[in-house]
């Protein structure tokens, strides 16, 4: 086979297959067969004369010739996708497809409605949304831009800072007239809690006083939940005090099924931020949607802008 056969098509898999090391994740992500994907690996090897992976029962890595020629690879589709986007802003008509991964409830809530308007307005832009609250590896996942709440660990991540995320503690009517309206931080400790069971720490809330002062008393309970849409819903259903996101409860906060409890203490706000691929922030298409959604996101309550906060 000679260098002709060098295709952009097996380009493509050799990179996801690289990112990924799952042959049978790639073929899924890319709509393709198991088969096919192996093929495009071998044909590509025949073609550059090399062994690119390293294949085991377990995962696929890549060999020395591998890391480089996959760098190379990489370069090259970017400057075709940069080509295609060249050519379509001819016409004006942004085009392709773009993978965001966000923080499950908020995404299910608000961000879903956001990608609506930006579809109506890009009816050429397909969007792929991933909704999960586990941290990712957004090259390895395929993913282009990730939105998240909470402090973030280094990354090589472009960073956005969207602002924060005001909380408040809340409890539905009926909860409070069997158990009392807590006057002070310390009575929680007599209340059923409702916790996160995948956010570290969650058997302790902290508490900020309005006139200054930190309060850290302890939340017990006997329901633990991993899914923001699931604290919400026990809320609602009187099982007991949470500290809840404004965005996640503020309708029902506006309907009186939930309400404010404690009013002069708040639990610390969450920063919430837009990671973004650095090799596909240059992406029209990618470009539009960060932009937009940057601009959608600050009109949600309860999403307020940090002091201070410098953008990337």
């Amino acid at each position: 086979m000679d260098k002709s056969e060098i295709t952009l098509e097996r380009m493509r898999s050799f990179v996801r297959v690289a990112e990924r090391g799952n042959l049978s994740a790639v073929a899924r992500e890319l709509g393709l067969g198991q088969s096919t994907v192996t093929r495009h690996i071998r044909e590509l090897e025949q073609a550059v004369g090399v062994p690119l992976l390293t294949r085991t029962t377990r995962r696929v890595t890549m060999t020395e010739e591998g890391r480089r020629y996959y760098a190379d690879c990489v370069q090259v589709l970017r400057l075709v996708e940069h080509a295609g986007d060249e050519a379509r802003s001819t016409r004006g008509a942004p085009a392709g497809r773009v993978r965001i991964s966000c923080t499950a409830a908020f995404g299910a809530l608000h961000i879903s409605r956001c990608i609506f308007a930006f579809q109506d307005r890009y009816p050429d832009v397909s969007v792929d949304l991933s909704l999960t609250d586990e941290r990712i590896d957004l090259v390895r996942e395929g993913v282009d831009v990730a939105l998240r709440l909470g402090p973030l660990a280094e990354s090589s991540m472009k960073l956005k800072s969207l602002g924060q995320s005001r909380r408040m503690l809340v409890a539905a009517p009926s909860y409070l007239a069997e158990r009392g309206r807590p006057a002070r931080p310390q009575d929680l400790a007599n209340h059923e809690g409702i916790r996160m069971s995948n956010i570290a720490g969650s058997d302790v809330l902290v508490l900020q006083g309005r006139r200054g002062g930190r309060h850290a008393v302890p939340l017990a309970g006997r329901l633990r939940v991993d899914h923001g849409l699931a604290a919400r819903e026990a809320l609602a259903a009187g099982r007991g005090i949470a500290p809840a996101h404004l965005w996640l409860v503020g309708d029902l906060l506006a309907s009186g099924r939930l309400e404010h409890v404690l009013p002069d203490y708040s639990p610390p706000p969450v920063p919430l931020n837009m990671l973004i691929v650095p090799e596909r922030s240059g992406v029209a298409r990618v470009r539009l949607l960060v932009d937009f959604l940057a601009g959608q996101i600050a009109r949600i309550p309860g999403i307020e802008k940090s002091p201070g906060t410098k953008q990337n």
